[in-house]
């Protein structure tokens, strides 16, 4: 089976369609969709609309869950106004079977592969779904302890950090296919996986993020947090301070 995993899109759609490129281009037998749908960015029910289309699986993202309900997304400070603010400029413009499909979305999903093998797709965590951040160079028993609900599988997909790794712990592999609409590694191109049978690969590809960052214009922001989340998107960091 091969299979094209996606996770924080974060309302990016001009880093979704540079991806859907690559479905056109390519066979993918399913789309797996790891959460964060939405948030940030300044589009994001054409995401949604594009996910619910395209996607075989979906599980709820913290940022789906907060759109959905109106609880807390419960992000790191560093960026927390910059969803709260993206959050409430959209969540009155987004109807309300849009709110309750992704409030709706599980917390995780569990899939048989072929040969035999099983795998768990969460947003955050096996241990905590929705908010449980794993520092992607945490010990294995950081790991391990996040990775106990999930013991009976050998493959994890988990989003969440927007990094994009692979890690073994235990013989479990975990993979981190890293973020479409937001990277924050200083690499702004929109980062994936692709299963294919047993194989493993980490891709990215270049999109317009001069157009995304121009569709916060009419966003409702601060000059200080279209600064932010403008120079993010651009180039996958925040400014310095003070400039």
């Amino acid at each position: 089976m091969r299979v094209l995993i996606l996770s924080d899109i974060h309302g990016n759609i001009d880093a979704l369609r540079a991806v859907h490129e690559r479905v056109r281009r390519d066979h993918f037998d399913e789309i797996w969709v790891l959460g964060d749908l939405v948030d940030y960015g300044g589009a994001p029910l054409e995401v949604v609309e594009w996910v619910r289309a395209s996607a075989t699986r979906v599980v709820r993202g913290n940022h789906d869950h907060a759109m959905g309900t109106g609880d807390d997304c419960r992000s790191a400070p560093l960026y927390h106004d910059l969803a709260v603010a993206t959050r409430a400029h959209f969540r009155s413009r987004l109807d309300a079977e849009i709110l309750a499909y992704l409030s709706s979305l599980p917390l995780e999903d569990r899939v048989t592969l072929s040969p035999g093998g099983r795998a768990v797709l969460v947003h955050a965590s096996p241990g905590d779904p929705l908010f449980g951040y794993v520092p992607t160079g945490g010990s294995d028993e950081t790991w391990r302890n996040a990775l106990r609900p999930a013991s009976d599988v050998r493959l994890v997909f988990v989003g969440h950090t927007h990094d994009q790794f692979t890690r073994t712990v235990d013989g479990t592999l975990i993979v981190n296919p890293g973020s479409v609409g937001l990277p924050k590694d200083g690499d702004p191109r929109a980062a994936f996986a692709i299963l294919d049978g047993e194989s493993i690969s980490l891709e990215r590809t270049s999109y317009d993020t001069e157009q995304a960052a121009s569709r916060l214009s009419t966003l409702s922001l601060s000059w200080d947090q279209h600064h932010r989340l403008s120079t993010l998107i651009r180039y996958a960091r925040l400014p310095n301070p003070g400039s």
